[in-house]
């Protein structure tokens, strides 16, 4: 079984790069981060299945925004190499996490410079700007709904309310300091902030082009490629109703039963395969862990 786990972590360090990325979760010994181990959000982004799947479901609400949509289709390879983005994504989340304090600036300013560069018109006429704080309060949002959606229902505790409202508390540090503005601070102020922000969002050919590519997203090998499906459904599942409604991708009640029963199986064997993994280097960093 111990050799099992070991592949199956080899697998999950090969598909985030977290072994890469200039990050050392291991030094400086004591240095909490931005965040340190008490706070909600290392529980919610050390849980890797939960973040995985929730990451998977926000891109796909991302995309439904013209100008984020814009901004990826001009400026990035994501529709050539989707791995890729997503190991920059958990790169970026689990430095800033799990990371060093100098780690984690490191990593928002390169972000900031790669922001810079990224700007156009949308189809629709409209200029966009990935340093648009509206724009960055979007993607931050729709981000850290589909992390936390994804760990209550398949992460590996409970998080109460007010545990809920602290995540996105804390999470709001990120988006501030990339120059988002107005971030909603709480699960209530999330919620109403999504259904102020549903007239603007859209499902055009570009959308389902990009949905398309993240339901077939490619995997490491033929081994995990099961899995991969399944993780794909289970994030379609996530989606709010009037999202999976304007996508037309409504899972019937029986399949999505199917998806979460076997979502929740495919998490406990992931979770417990992954041994060394940012949260755990990080808490030995900090003491936490012998």
């Amino acid at each position: 079984m111990k050799l099992v786990q070991r592949h199956i972590e080899r697998q999950i360090i090969n598909l985030t790069n977290s072994s890469q990325g200039g990050t050392n979760y291991d030094q400086p010994a004591g240095d909490p981060g931005l965040f340190g181990p008490d706070c909600v959000c290392w529980k919610v982004h050390g849980d890797f299945p939960a973040m995985i799947c929730g990451g998977i479901n926000a891109l796909m609400l991302q995309m439904m925004h013209p100008l984020a949509l814009a901004g990826v289709w001009d400026h990035s390879s994501f529709r050539e190499d989707m791995l890729g983005r997503l190991r920059r994504t958990s790169q970026f989340v689990g430095g800033t996490t799990f990371g060093s304090t100098a780690d984690a600036w490191r990593l928002i300013n390169k972000v900031r410079r790669i922001h810079n560069q990224v700007q156009g018109i949308a189809p629709d006429g409209r200029p966009y700007s990935a340093n648009d704080p509206a724009l960055l309060r979007w993607v931050h949002v729709a981000e850290h709904y589909g992390f936390l959606n994804s760990y209550l229902r398949y992460g590996s505790g409970e998080l109460s309310a007010a545990e809920q409202d602290r995540y996105f508390d804390e999470v709001a540090l990120i988006a501030e300091a990339l120059g988002a503005t107005q971030v909603p601070r709480s699960r209530q102020a999330v919620e109403q902030y999504l259904n102020e922000m549903r007239p603007e969002l859209v499902y055009d050919e570009r959308t389902a082009e990009v949905m398309s590519l993240l339901l077939s997203a490619p995997t490491p090998n033929w081994m995990t490629k099961p899995a991969g499906y399944l993780v794909t459904q289970a994030a379609v599942d996530l989606l709010p109703d009037w999202a999976q409604a304007i996508a037309g991708l409504k899972l019937s009640w029986p399949r999505r039963q199917a998806v979460r029963l076997a979502m929740q199986g495919l998490a406990q064997v992931l979770r417990s395969s992954v041994r060394n993994g940012a949260s755990q280097r990080a808490k030995r960093r900090v003491g936490e862990l012998g």
